[in-house]
């Protein structure tokens, strides 16, 4: 084969693929913006006389409209989708009651089931996710937060290749595909990929994430000790000092034999200086006043207050106190509820009237657990400082703080009541909508049914899946458009020209051309492994789309010249730009490295190790099964 020669437009285009690489790997702007910036400089150079192959100006723009670019962005509305039903959140209770407070149990639970979610949902999305499930695990079971969410995050990421909507490359690789067949000999054909095909290197990539940390965690984890108490904790030791409270619950279980049964809540309060907040009884939970007034037998109730207090009340009454929330995990999970503070102003109407008189639960869904007046605090506690008060029938003065136990959804609602001001500000401020669970999995099962039965497209089937979601209202229009992460947009759509550039020109054919004659003869398994290399070297310093759209025609292209198998070349590029864990460049392990405290040499310890598996793993995996 007649080797080819370097062109003027060849030379334009590594020029551009130069200065592209330089301004990924030196953030000067950011990655967006520089592909912004490639992507007009390309149009310009293309409208010279003469550079033609460059590509079509009028064509500059098609890639927005791309079926890998739509179909992201109703991966993210879908994603965004179940995570507003809760779906997601019952996930991770389910962790947290399976999972104990063993590290070898709770590590390849939490792993393995954030592999599993990231394989439909954008990776950092589902790390996102699991962040503050993983911090109450940490609290909860004194596992330092350093040894679970590096497994977490890398098993987030390997979870990207399992389905070919898991990651932005695989998104994007069919795309390139069909785009460099447009540019390639009659006689060579490049197969695309369904949406299950890459399934079996996923779930060999997840096993050995978790088999890793599992057998190896205790020697390549760092055990980062916090330098100081976690915001929860902080807001916990405020509550308790200024008002003898706890921030979490007591879940305790009432025989029908406890000489408490029977006896109505408010004399509970008053002679235990407790808070029941709730009852678990007949397989419901009740949080009303008219199940509340009196206990019943055999339940599950839900206390609050000093921890002296509930012991006390355990001993006399003969009830038993579980280790952790069982009945109570969901509705009264600290991401649903919890205590806040709230003033009475001058013009309320609550002035002169106490809670038990305005049926605070049933009106404004909260429960009183005290009141600071002046600089004194009446609450059912008795402390040092203040004697217990029935402070359910004390009326309420102007410029009283109240605390209560109430759900974020009421406290929302509170916001625009002009008879409180909400102190409380940092506490989830989004609303959930568990009603719409239905409507939520019904599209997600469409969208994956059109993808695995017709022969539709597959951001059509993608896009139907968000639009349903979005009739339903599942998500408001505003709420889809805010998920969608709108700088891998156009990093995506402003990238795809240059792909297209560096086939349409022949400097991907120039380049393998080069890269063979330097090798010479030599296995196919070695230019694989080389191809695997590069493209992890490349998405350590620069994006994995990125990575993917420079990288794929040329793996085409030195697989047509070595006589290899181009569709297989371009898998294990796109694959293989999963492969980022020494370095915290990847969007999930920037996530991950503040909250764990993480050092730079941290991920090059254990990321090491996971590199090395990956390679192995999924080039063994690709040749067994393509």
């Amino acid at each position: 084969m007649e080797a080819l020669g370097l062109t003027a437009e060849m030379t334009i285009v590594l020029g551009l693929l130069a200065v592209t690489i330089l301004l990924f790997v030196t953030e000067v702007v950011r990655v967006d913006v520089a592909a912004i910036v490639i992507l007009v400089t390309l149009g310009l150079l293309a409208s010279v006389p003469g550079l033609e192959n460059l590509g079509e100006p009028r064509q500059l723009f098609e890639g927005f409209a791309s079926n890998a670019v739509i179909s992201i962005i109703a991966v993210m509305i879908i994603g965004a989708g179940l995570d507003k039903t809760g779906a997601m959140s019952a996930v991770a209770r389910w962790i947290l009651t399976v999972g104990g407070s063993t590290e070898r149990r709770i590590v390849p639970l939490i792993s393995s089931t954030v592999g599993v979610i990231s394989s439909f949902m954008q990776n950092v999305g589902a790390a996102a996710l699991f962040l503050p499930v993983v911090s109450r695990i940490s609290s909860r079971t004194e596992i330092p937060l350093s040894t679970l969410l590096m497994p977490m995050g890398f098993c987030a990421i390997l979870g990207g290749t399992m389905t070919m909507v898991g990651s932005s490359p695989l998104i994007l690789l069919n795309d390139l595909l069909i785009s460099a067949s447009a540019e390639l000999p009659d006689n060579v054909e490049l197969q695309t990929f369904d949406l299950f095909s890459v399934t079996p290197i996923g779930i060999a990539l997840i096993i050995s994430g978790v088999l890793y940390f599992t057998l190896f965690g205790h020697l390549v984890l760092p055990r980062v000790e916090r330098d100081g108490p976690s915001q929860a904790e902080i807001r916990s030791e405020y509550l308790n000092k200024l008002y003898g409270l706890d921030s979490g619950f007591t879940e305790i279980v009432v025989p029908v034999d406890s000489p408490i049964v029977g006896r109505a809540l408010i004399d509970i309060h008053d002679e235990f200086h407790i808070y029941v907040i709730a009852i678990n009884i007949d397989k419901k939970n009740f949080i009303g006043p008219v199940v509340l007034d009196q206990l019943r037998a055999p339940c599950h109730i839900a206390v609050m207050g000093a921890p002296a207090a509930i012991r006390k009340f355990a001993v006399t009454n003969d009830l038993e106190i579980l280790p952790r929330p069982n009945k109570f995990a969901r509705d009264l999970a600290p991401h649903r509820c919890g205590v806040a503070e709230i003033v009475i102003p001058p013009s309320s109407s609550m002035i002169g009237k106490s809670t038990r008189e305005v049926r605070s639960r049933e009106t404004y869904g909260f429960a009183l657990l005290a009141i600071y007046r002046g600089d004194s605090v009446l609450s059912h506690i008795e402390t040092d400082d203040h004697a217990p008060t029935a402070i359910g029938f004390e009326p309420l003065h102007a410029g009283d703080t109240i605390v209560v136990h109430t759900s974020w959804a009421a406290l929302n609602r509170l916001q625009q009541n002009r008879d409180f001001v909400i102190v409380t500000a940092d506490y989830p401020k989004e609303e959930l909508r568990p009603k719409k669970l239905g409507w939520a999995l019904l599209f997600f099962a469409v969208a994956l049914g059109l993808v695995l039965f017709t022969d539709l497209i597959l951001s059509l089937c993608l896009l139907t899946g968000a639009a349903g979601m979005i009739v339903s209202r599942v998500l408001r229009i505003d709420e889809a458009y805010g998920a969608v992460g709108w700088n891998t947009v156009f990093l995506l759509a402003c990238l795809i020209p240059l792909g297209r550039a560096v086939q349409s020109t022949g400097t991907a054919q120039w380049i393998a051309d080069g890269i063979l004659n330097g090798l010479g003869d030599v296995p196919m398994w070695v230019l694989q492994v080389g191809i695997a290399l590069l493209a992890t070297a490349f998405t350590l310093i620069m994006s994995n789309v990125g990575a993917t759209v420079l990288l794929v025609p040329l793996a085409i292209n030195i697989a047509i010249a070595a006589g290899g198998d181009p569709a297989l070349f371009a898998l294990i590029v796109a694959i293989s730009t999963s492969n980022s864990f020494l370095i915290p460049t990847h969007q999930v392990n920037a996530l991950i490295m503040g909250p764990a405290g993480y050092r730079v040499s941290d991920f090059l310890k254990a990321g090491f190790g996971m590199t090395i598996i990956f390679l192995v793993v999924s080039l063994t995996m690709i040749n067994l099964f393509y």
